[in-house]
Parts: structure tokens; sequence; C-alpha cells
């Protein structure tokens, strides 16, 4: 199992990439970046890239409304360039209120374009002249635009022909998506024993069309990592608090929140529609104090290291093959440490 930690996109994440030098020395693998509506990540990644030397560099999530396929490709490219060949591109949809309030795109055919960004940044990276007929089309036919729109390959010669894509996802269709044609699928209250019983059926029917070329589909979960025994740790969890109830009450209107319809689907669905009520009206915080602290515990590695290695195990034994971890200590390079022994 591989190591992985996100910088947040809250403060001031260039004072966070100035710790990665350590927790790259400590054993972490990958670093993810995430973007939504602050400081964009490709920025940051290159930043990384230049203060780090092994780990791997990827982003969490760039979605695929705001930049064209070509766009997205020449990131792919340029980032995998300047990190000498440890890029990984995390694409995701994102939700209407980012993509339609910040962008100003419509939100529509969020799968279509997932799979057909893939293709074409595959398609690109292997400096294949790109003509598309889809979603996208390339290049523009006669009648639209000035008409003089030409197939075009990469003009730079990439890294590596090809660079792990990653997509984030939680509905069943987008989930069979990222099982099928995805390097990688990046989970978000990713709580391993009801895994399963959310999205067993979706992974199993993706994985059954999915092309002999790609390797096993990598999953990339976790939660705040803190060792040590006694009330105090177990007192952290109430810390993750926020940024569920954030999830689950406020990241999207009523029936259009992917993370409140994942709690339902966990059997939260009394708690899920309080947290929403009062999270929608203002209640921030009576919103947190009802987020399930069975949700808290299986979704976060918090305890004793006995109890830790139970975590571990579990999310091993849901698929997961790289822990996303969030150390909530005052040297989070000792928790990495404690935690690559824990995993090797």
């Amino acid at each position: 199992m591989r190591l992985s930690t996100q910088l947040m996109y809250a403060g001031n994440p260039r004072e966070a990439a100035d710790q990665v030098r350590a927790l790259e020395d400590a054993g972490l693998d990958t670093v993810w970046v995430a973007e939504a509506y602050g400081f964009d990540s490709p920025t940051l990644m290159g930043y990384l890239a230049a203060k780090t030397e092994r780990v791997e560099i990827g982003s969490a999530i760039l979605n695929v409304y705001s930049r064209t396929p070509g766009a997205l490709l020449q990131t792919a490219a340029g980032l995998d360039n300047v990190s000498q060949g440890r890029a990984i591109i995390g694409l995701g949809a994102s939700g209407p209120q980012v993509i339609e309030g910040f962008h100003g795109v419509a939100y529509d055919k969020p799968i279509g374009r997932t799979k057909e960004i893939i293709d074409l940044i595959r398609r690109g990276l292997r400096r294949e002249t790109l003509v598309h007929d889809g979603i996208f089309t390339l290049p523009l036919p006669e009648g639209q635009g000035t008409g003089l729109g030409k197939p075009l390959k990469l003009m730079t010669r990439p890294e590596r022909p090809s660079i792990p894509l990653y997509t984030a996802g939680l509905g069943p269709k987008s989930v069979e998506g990222a099982a099928e044609y995805a390097d990688g699928w990046l989970p978000f209250l990713f709580v391993p024993e009801k895994a399963g019983q959310v999205w067993g059926e979706a992974l199993a029917a993706g994985k059954a069309k999915r092309h002999s070329d790609l390797a096993a589909l990598e999953i990339c979960a976790g939660g705040m990592v803190a060792i040590g025994e006694g009330p105090e740790t177990k007192a952290l969890l109430d810390f993750a608090r926020p940024t569920v109830a954030l999830y689950v009450g406020g990241m999207g209107a009523r029936g259009k929140n992917f993370y409140n319809d994942l709690a339902v689907k966990y059997g939260y669905e009394k708690e899920a529609r309080q947290i929403q009520d009062l999270y929608l009206a203002g209640n921030k915080r009576d919103a947190e104090a009802l987020v399930p602290t069975e949700l808290l515990e299986l979704g976060n590695l918090v305890g004793p290291l006995s109890y830790v290695k139970e975590r571990i195990a579990a999310f091993a034994e849901a698929g997961v093959t790289n822990l996303q971890v969030l150390p909530a200590s005052e040297d989070p390079a000792a928790t990495i440490r404690q935690l690559r022994e824990l995993v090797d």
C-alpha cells in the first residue's frame, strides 16, 4: 500500500507545500493538490516539483469543464516534464455550484465529458493528431468559428507517453466509468466497511469492461490519522466534523448534493437530512454536532496503534491501494514514518 496526503485549499497552500519535502523524506509516496475555487492546482504542482525529488504529484481534482481537452493535455505534459515523470492527473466533474457559479459553464454530461477527455489526453500524449467528434469536436467543423481550424498534435515531446489519469466520482455511473477506463479512482468520505454495498456493483461492472492494456485500478482513499492512547487522541476526531458537515450539508443544493446522497446510502438518512437542513440554514455548529461518530471512526484512522493497524487492514480489504492520510499531529513527518512501517 502506498501513502499519500493532500494539500487543502484553505489557508496558504505554499506554506503546506514547503513541508512536503520532509514528508517525502519520511516515506510519503504521493501528494495531491486540491483546487475547487481557490488557487489553481497546476501552479502549486509545479512549485512542488521544484522542491521534491521522488514523491508523485497529483491533481485532486482538475474539473472537466473550465479547461478544454487541449489545455488539460498541455497541463498534463507540462507537469510531467517539470516533475521528471512524477505527475498524476486527477479529473472530476466538481459540482453545479462551482461549475456554473464560479466558471459560468453549464453543468451537463459530466460522465461523457470525463471519458472523452481521458481518451483525448491519452491520444495527445502519444502525439497523435487530434481529430474527434463527440461532446468535443476537434477541429471545429465548417460553419463554426472561422473555419480555419486544422487537426494538430502536441508540439512538444512529453516526458512519458502515458501519464496516470484518475477520476473522482461517487455516483454509480461515475464509479463504473472509473473502473472501466481510468488508471485510478479518487473517492471521498470513503468508509471501507460500507464501500462494497455502495459501489461494489458499479466497480464490478466497470472492471468487466476494462481494457486489457490498462493495469489494475488504483484506489486512493483514507482520512485523518492520529496514533495514541487515551481520550485526548479520540477527541481529535472532532476536528473532522466541520469537513464532513460541509460536504454532507453544504456542498450542493437539496437533491443535488452527491455527498449527502452518499451519507444516505451509508445508512445515515436521518442525520444527513438534519445536517443539510441545519447547514443550509446557517447553523453550521449544530450541523457538525450531528455528524455520526461512527462515520468519523470508520472513515479515519484515530486511536491506539493496534486500532490504526486494524483500520489500515480494513482499507486494504476494501481495495484501497493508496492510503490518503491527514496527520493530526505536531510532527506530520513522524506520523508518516510510523505509517510507513505499518503499511510496508
